[in-house]
């Protein structure tokens, strides 16, 4: 039986206190201590019955505090692995990782991240807020402050008035920024996501591209950002880690400085075209490299 989305209720007084401060955003992020995700000779090697598969191999990379980084290369690169390494979720068979000065396995003790992935992995029979508040919940949050934080972040990614709203009344769009609510609720230091807008068509794409480099820019928080595109991981990124063809390397690392309240239009610029062509080229050596 289809469920019936509940009356909307009114919004807590509270939710306009909900979202910590930003911290005076990116500015003071800047000015924050050691890296939030420093690996050193890191490497990963799974055994399988068909031989050892090496996903990894050596990666060294120095996420600060307030950057947005993406990792961008081909199919089986390693990519989400490393994602998945820096969550916890994946354990390295050499080298060494920190995140926040701590161990992967600390750091999610710890609720240092929030994580997106590929779908939005929303629970059809909860209702939006229910859904972002999910983590809230688990974490005994009293159900006062659960609905003022769902209203605040939900109001962050363009979603209030869809609190009451149930997954399936949602296009997909909508259902990955509500996602990213979730991930943002109990305001972690690092978001990690692994391509949420692969499976989106180009417009939807573009407008959440530049919905997210806006949170970017609101939050302060840092980022680690999977992609396929040259184009998104260019537009987001002040830092992009361009990784080779299995087992995974970095390539190169380009940092950028492009104006924080970039829009769409920026992608016509000189300096836009000359970033993506060195990714581009970077791309392609990793791939004759392996040839």
């Amino acid at each position: 039986m289809t469920p019936t989305a509940a009356p909307e209720a009114a919004p807590d007084a509270a939710a306009s206190e909900a979202v910590p401060a930003p911290s005076a955003a990116r500015a003071s992020a800047a000015a924050g201590g050691g890296p939030v995700v420093r690996t050193q000779k890191l490497s990963l090697t799974f055994q399988t019955a068909d031989g050892p598969v090496y996903a990894l191999s050596g990666i060294d990379l120095t996420v600060e505090e307030g950057d947005f980084v993406s990792l961008i290369g081909p199919s089986g690169c390693g990519k989400t692995t490393l994602l998945r390494v820096i969550a916890d979720l994946e354990q390295p068979t050499d080298g060494d990782i920190q995140v926040n000065g701590v161990t992967p396995h600390q750091a999610r003790l710890e609720r240092a991240y929030g994580y997106v992935f590929q779908a939005a992995a929303l629970y059809p029979w909860r209702t939006i807020e229910r859904n972002v508040t999910l983590p809230l919940e688990i974490m005994g949050v009293p159900q006062a402050e659960r609905r003022a934080r769902a209203a605040a972040y939900l109001e962050m990614v363009n979603l209030a008035g869809f609190a009451r709203k149930y997954p399936w009344q949602l296009s997909g769009g909508m259902q990955q920024r509500a996602s990213i609510a979730r991930a943002l609720c109990f305001d972690p230091d690092l978001l990690l996501m692994d391509e949420p807008f692969g499976a989106l068509d180009e417009i939807v794409r573009d407008h959440l591209n530049e919905q997210l480099l806006n949170l970017w820019n609101t939050t302060g928080k840092t980022v680690v950002f999977v992609t396929h595109s040259i184009s998104e991981a260019v537009f987001l990124s002040n830092k992009i880690v361009v990784m080779s063809p299995r087992p995974g390397r970095i390539a190169d690392v380009i940092e950028t400085d492009f104006p924080p309240d970039r829009d769409l239009d920026f992608r016509e610029t000189q300096a836009f075209i000359d970033v993506a062509h060195r990714v581009r080229m970077g791309l392609r050596q990793g791939i004759a490299d392996d040839d």
